[in-house]
C-alpha cells in the first residue's frame, strides 16, 4: 500500500498573545512564535482575530501576513468587521468560525445549514478575493453537504468532542470523523481537522488518509513552556508522521 500522502501541520499561535496580554508588554511575540514553528517544521500559521481582541490584535495579523514565509491561515468570524480585515490583509486561508463573547475558546462547529444566507455572500467575498475559504463544522454529512453549496473549498472538522471522551463513546466520535473525511473527499472538499489535540490523541485523527491537514496550538504553546516551542512541535510532527506511516 502507498504511504498516505503529507498531512500538513497548522500551528495556532493565539496562545502567545494571552500571555503577552496578561502583562500588556510587547513579549512574547507571536511573529518569533510563528517564525519558531516554521523553523521546526509547520507548514502553515494559524491565528483567530476575535471580536474581543482577547489574544490575537489587528497588528499581529499585520505582522505575521508580511513577515512569514508560510501560509496565514486567518480565523474569523462570520461579521463584515472580519471580513473587511481579512480582504484588507489577503491571507492565504480564512477559516470561518462561530464566535461567543462568553466563551473561553471556540465551542463546536459552525451551523453551515442554519446560517446559509449569512454566509453565502461572505464567503463568495473571500473566495473572489483569492482567500482560500475553510469552514470550521461539525463531522455531519448535512454540514458538508452545504459548505459545497457554500463554494468553500475546505473544512476543517472539529475534534473537541473527540479529544474530550474516552473508551467506546471516543471510538465512536472517531468513526463519524473518519467517516465525514471519506465524504469531503467523495463531495471534492479538502478536509483538515483541529481543536483540542495533544500528543496522547492526536495519532487516529492523524492517521485518517482524508484528513490533509491538523491546525493544533494551546497544547504546543503549553507544552512549550517546559520544554521549548521548537522541541513541542517537533515532537508533534514525529507523533504525526509515525501515525501516517502505520496507517499506510
Amino acid at each position: 500500500m502507498p504511504p498516505l500522502p503529507h498531512q500538513r501541520l497548522g500551528v495556532n499561535v493565539d496562545h502567545v498573545a494571552t500571555v503577552r496580554n496578561a502583562r500588556g508588554t510587547p513579549t512574547p511575540d507571536p511573529l518569533r512564535a510563528a517564525l519558531l514553528a516554521a523553523r521546526a517544521g509547520a507548514d502553515g500559521i494559524t491565528a483567530h482575530l476575535r471580536e474581543d481582541r482577547r489574544h490575537i490584535v489587528d497588528d499581529d495579523i499585520a505582522r505575521l501576513k508580511d513577515g512569514l514565509g508560510l501560509p496565514l491561515n486567518f480565523e474569523m468570524a462570520a461579521t463584515e468587521e472580519m471580513v473587511a480585515i481579512a480582504l484588507r490583509h489577503r491571507p492565504h486561508a480564512a477559516c470561518i468560525v462561530p464566535e461567543k463573547r462568553e466563551e473561553r475558546t471556540t465551542e463546536g462547529g459552525l451551523d453551515a445549514v442554519g446560517q446559509h444566507n449569512h454566509l453565502k455572500p461572505l464567503v463568495a467575498r473571500l473566495a473572489d478575493a483569492g482567500i482560500r475559504v475553510s469552514l470550521f463544522i461539525e463531522a455531519d454529512p448535512r454540514q458538508l453537504d452545504m459548505a459545497v453549496a457554500l463554494g468553500a473549498p475546505v473544512v476543517e472538522l472539529h475534534t473537541g468532542r473527540y479529544c474530550e471522551i474516552e473508551g467506546e463513546a471516543q471510538q465512536a466520535e472517531l468513526a463519524r470523523i473518519a467517516r465525514a473525511a471519506a465524504y469531503c473527499e467523495q463531495l471534492g472538499l479538502e478536509c483538515h481537522a483541529g481543536h483540542g489535540l495533544n500528543y496522547d490523541n492526536v495519532g487516529p485523527i492523524a492517521a485518517i488518509p482524508n484528513v490533509r491537514e491538523l491546525n493544533i496550538g494551546h497544547f504546543l504553546i503549553g507544552e512549550a513552556i517546559f520544554v521549548g516551542l521548537e522541541a513541542a512541535i517537533r515532537e508533534m510532527r514525529r507523533l504525526m508522521d509515525a501515525a501516517r506511516g502505520a496507517a499506510a
